[in-house]
């Protein structure tokens, strides 16, 4: 498992009964998490005394309850700093998991020895954005929801990289993708966290299971001729991490070469020692990855 254990501003405190105690900065949140299937004595006293808990509701959906929270702060990882704001289905616009790739994704580019050209689908609020542009990549940005895309620009501005060379691109992925092919625009390391289910903007569905490798095959087409990575993330419950392997050296490796190494990522829980499992990531590399 790769263990995002590098926070100073989060942490898991606790998990038991279907929810997460967490620690963002000063601020102490309760979250559902359908991982946490055990239960165990919630002997932390902000179980009792948090800022804010998002309680799902028995008709969909859910709401933040017990409220003391300002409208947004800052979290800092590294060089690194996001505005996160509590919203619906529980998010608040970071995924402190997805630290570890963050990792992975600086050293990919510092130790390339060249300029890379990085193309990130799915952006979100640019977590992987942020970490390819401060180790010195240029970044093609891209997401379908205007709101991500202004977010990701103010997390960019906060983190010191608002004249980092990043294209933010308001777009649909596949769309966008094919007028890339058809531009003779090419990358030298691909990043995409497609989700479980989705609605193009003409009403079409998306399905991991059954898009991600033709939409794969479709990205392969705007590869340069010598990539240094490509990162697939899923947090499609049931889909085991081999499948990311499967299909990055299908598509990846049998053409370029290197090798593929997939694993859940995991934040580690301060109440047992133990690691809470959150989803999982395929990393392809040209080289080898320590």
């Amino acid at each position: 498992m790769w263990i995002s254990s590098q926070w100073n501003d989060y942490e898991v405190l606790d998990a038991s009964d279907g929810e997460k105690l967490e620690r963002w900065g000063s601020y102490v949140l309760v979250r559902p998490d359908p991982q946490v299937i055990w239960s165990t004595p919630k002997k932390d006293p902000r179980w009792r005394d948090f800022d804010a808990r998002y309680a799902r509701s028995s008709a969909g959906g859910g709401r933040w309850s017990a409220h003391r929270l300002p409208e947004h702060w800052d979290l800092h990882y590294g060089p690194l700093t996001f505005q996160v704001k509590p919203m619906n289905f529980k998010h608040t616009g970071v995924f402190p998991e997805q630290a570890a790739n963050w990792d992975f994704i600086r050293r990919q580019v510092q130790r390339a020895g060249r300029p890379l050209q990085v193309l990130n689908l799915f952006a979100y609020t640019g977590g992987a954005t942020l970490a390819a542009a401060s180790a010195g990549a240029s970044v093609c940005h891209v997401d379908a929801a205007r709101g991500m895309v202004a977010w990701a620009r103010e997390n960019a501005r906060a983190s010191g990289l608002e004249r980092a060379p990043i294209r933010w691109i308001v777009d649909d992925c596949a769309k966008f993708i094919e007028r890339e092919i058809k531009r003779g625009r090419r990358y030298d390391a691909v990043i995409m966290d497609p989700p479980s289910y989705g609605r193009g903007p003409s009403g079409e569905v998306w399905k991991l299971e059954k898009d991600l490798y033709p939409f794969l095959r479709l990205v392969s087409g705007v590869l340069s001729d010598k990539p240094q990575f490509f990162i697939i993330n899923s947090y499609t419950t049931g889909l085991a991490p081999s499948v990311l392997t499967y299909l990055l050296d299908t598509v990846v490796a049998s053409r370029f070469g290197g090798g593929t190494v997939s694993d859940e990522l995991g934040l580690p829980v301060r109440a047992s020692g133990l690691a809470l499992p959150c989803g999982a990531a395929g990393r392809w590399t040209s080289g080898t990855e320590e």
